[in-house]
């Protein structure tokens, strides 16, 4: 309606000047109406500019020490880009007024050049340029810029009116980022709060790495690595991105352009210096002056690196990583106050990394003293096979379960396991003690009563104040016959060839230590391809069961033993019940091996399983069946026991029918645990259809699979 008008000149006004007015004046009503940012645009920019005939309109918020361009009408694609965001100075009309808080107006091309050199050969000629600070208690948040086609200069009460409703924009602007503000802070104070409960849950520190970088995608980054100083290095070990198949590009540029150890800014210097970096925009000069090569370069514009943020991890004083923000896909810059959370995060992510690998550490320690303790092998008692499980509790300290398995003359095996009350170096000593006096008795003597009679002696003379369940039994498979004494444990389970597993009827009896007892042994039958299990507390009891439906469902599981392959049938048991108690897991399992020529019947179908080969320093381990998300930790708690051992692994996955992207993702963790600890891992007699998915997932040169293998 007055698009072709510019505001009546004349002091008295016109009546177009009057309904100008009044359109202003509801339009500031609307105005205040307003929650949220893009609405205040459509309405300064857009509304009031055709009010009061303005060919170019634009609203600049207030960034730092910037103006940034909220929204625009009229201006040019050129310009907008040239004016996205600038210095808040005196070397444009609209620093000018932001810098001196009051409104400023240039009429024609020779007025403007001549004070704004910046401006030169922008303005054509007889044109009007009216800026109007917006202002809350003296403090200037953003600037409306108006151009006319004409030249004009408004009368006071005019500029009045315009200051006015800049003022007015002011105020309603100051509301609404009031509010996000504070909607912000809600928001990553419950983010916070979360991100605490979600890195506690868990003491793998590898574990605890990942959900760092998985807790600030996306809502704080776009992509997110984790930095960890190990043996004097800076290795990134967590990387997340907004987009998934971004994260290879990601991990890639990580690990083969690391940045310099000595270099002046960066995650290294980071980590020297303690402080945090703020990149508020990277640009692509920046991209070019740090790029190794055009590869690198490549890859970091594909990653549309905008703004990043790089913060210490701090634990105990002393820097020990350091965590890489970055936004990409997501508008805007980092600022002050998202550096801040972003501290506050990374201190918290800090303190839960460093329990983490202080458990870990403490973990691994425990394992190594209680295998050190335990018979390194068991495998090669001859016309015996014999199966072991063990796996520590979520306590960092060693636990007291041990088993032993003893050959004797006439074809008797004689087994043995117990637990060892309590935790910690005495109960390690304890559970050493017991194991070596039951070999040194069972060697001169093995009936079942007899060396339990002479273990209670040795309690009651070196006043052993550890009280210890036990159960000790002896096959002779000659006698047809299995006969056992318990002390205070768990019966034996009994897995017939032909018939279901039953528990072997046990009187109850004393711990030894708790003073002496009458020992009875039981005697039941035994035929070859029996299977005898024995097995400790952490194998049935869960925080949210009773005993009695643990030890049902461990009867009502254990016709997996009758697998032709022992050891992986074990190891597919225990795996089977899930997550234990705090409570060591410990189970050993024998059965009389078949003569030549005769098969022992595998009608459990079992789905998968591992054997283990050793070779001088190298264990081979067959995988045989599918690699899923239930089997992959029975697979990681195979190949984390070769590696705690100290020897190399070979992964014969020539039995393997399937593999997803669970068990790709396994090998991979695998993989670094086996470079941490010093030792080789690769892949041998791969499956065709295992090597195209481990060809896929790019781990053919990762783990060593000859090219061949990987198709």
């Amino acid at each position: 309606m007055y698009a072709d008008e510019a505001f009546d000149p004349t002091p008295d006004g016109t009546s177009a000047n009057a309904t100008r007015l009044q359109l202003l004046a509801s339009l500031t009503a609307e105005l205040a109406a307003t929650d949220s940012i893009s609405e205040v645009v459509e309405i300064v920019v857009t509304r009031v500019a055709e009010v009061v005939a303005a060919s170019v309109s634009v609203l600049m918020l207030r960034a730092d020490d910037d103006l940034v361009i909220a929204g625009s009408r009229g201006l040019r694609e050129d310009g907008a880009n040239t004016w996205a965001r600038f210095p808040i100075d005196r070397t444009t009309p609209a620093g000018r007024a932001a810098v001196e808080g009051r409104p400023v107006v240039v009429e024609g091309r020779r007025s403007v050049e001549a004070d704004y050199p910046t401006l030169r050969g922008q303005l054509p000629v007889d044109r009007t340029v009216v800026c109007l600070p917006m202002t809350v208690q003296r403090t200037t948040i953003g600037v409306i810029a108006l151009t006319f086609d004409r030249p004009w200069q408004p009368h006071q009460y005019e500029m009045d009116f315009l200051a006015t409703f800049a003022d007015c924009t002011a105020q309603v602007v100051r509301r609404i980022q009031a509010t996000a503000a504070e909607r912000l802070r809600a928001e990553r104070l419950r983010f916070l709060a979360q991100a605490s409960q979600s890195l506690n849950s868990s003491l793998d520190y590898r574990s605890t790495l990942q959900r760092v970088a998985q807790l600030a995608v996306p809502g704080l980054a776009d992509w997110c690595s984790v930095a960890l100083v190990e043996h004097g290095q800076l290795r990134t070990l967590a990387v997340a991105h907004v987009e998934p198949e971004k994260a290879a590009w990601a991990w890639e540029l990580q690990e083969k352009y690391a940045p310099e150890p000595d270099g002046p800014t960066g995650a290294p210097n980071v980590v020297r210096t303690g402080q945090s970096e703020l990149y508020r925009e990277i640009t692509d000069d920046m991209l070019q002056a740090s790029a190794r090569d055009e590869e690198h370069l490549r890859l970091a514009r594909a990653l549309n690196l905008r703004s990043a943020i790089i913060a210490p991890l701090k634990a105990r004083g002393e820097t020990i990583g350091a965590i890489t923000l970055i936004r990409a896909e997501t508008p805007g810059s980092y600022n002050e106050e998202d550096l801040e959370f972003a501290e506050h995060l990374a201190r918290r992510a800090g303190l839960a990394i460093d329990n983490a690998m202080l458990y870990t550490q403490a973990r691994d320690v425990a394992l190594q003293l209680q295998r050190a303790v335990l018979p390194e092998r068991l495998t090669d008692i001859p016309g015996w096979e014999v199966a072991t499980h063990y796996e520590p509790g979520d306590k960092a300290e060693v636990g007291g379960d041990f088993y032993d398995a003893v050959a004797l003359d006439g074809n008797r095996i004689a087994v043995v396991i117990g637990d060892v009350m309590g935790h910690g170096v005495e109960a390690a000593a304890a559970m050493a003690m017991i194991r070596a006096a039951a070999r040194a008795y069972l060697s001169v003597d093995p009936d079942p009563c007899l060396v339990m009679r002479k273990l209670d002696v040795m309690f009651a003379k070196l006043r052993v104040t550890r009280l210890v369940t036990l159960v000790y039994a002896v096959i002779d498979a000659d006698a047809g016959e299995l006969s056992f004494v318990s002390a205070g444990h768990h019966g034996p389970l009994l897995v017939p060839v032909d018939g279901d597993p039953q528990y072997v009827p046990t009187p109850p009896a004393r711990p030894l230590g708790a003073g002496g007892d009458v020992r009875l042994a039981q005697t039941v039958p035994y035929r070859r391809g029996d299977v005898l299990m024995l097995f400790t507390d952490g194998v049935v009891e869960r925080r949210d069961e009773l005993i009695d439906d643990g030890l049902a469902r461990l009867a009502a599981s254990a016709d997996v033993l009758k697998a032709t392959h022992l050891d992986a049938a074990l190891a597919n048991l225990v795996a089977g019940f899930g997550q234990s108690s705090d409570d060591d897991v410990t189970a050993i399992a024998v059965r009389q091996r078949a003569t030549e020529g005769e098969t022992i019947v595998d009608d459990s179908a079992a789905k998968f399983g591992v054997e283990s080969e050793h070779a001088d320093d190298l264990v081979t381990l067959r995988v045989r069946g599918e690699i899923d998300l239930a089997t992959v930790p029975q697979l990681r708690a195979a190949v984390e026991d070769v590696i705690s051992s100290g020897s190399a692994v070979a992964l014969d996955l020539s039995g393997v029918t399937f593999l997803d992207s669970t068990g790709l993702g396994c090998f991979v963790e695998l993989h670094q645990r086996a470079q941490d600890a010093g030792v080789g891992i690769q892949f041998v007699d791969v499956a065709p259809g295992a090597a195209r998915t481990i060809a896929i997932g790019g781990l053919a040169s990762l783990l060593g699979t000859e090219s061949d293998q990987a198709g």
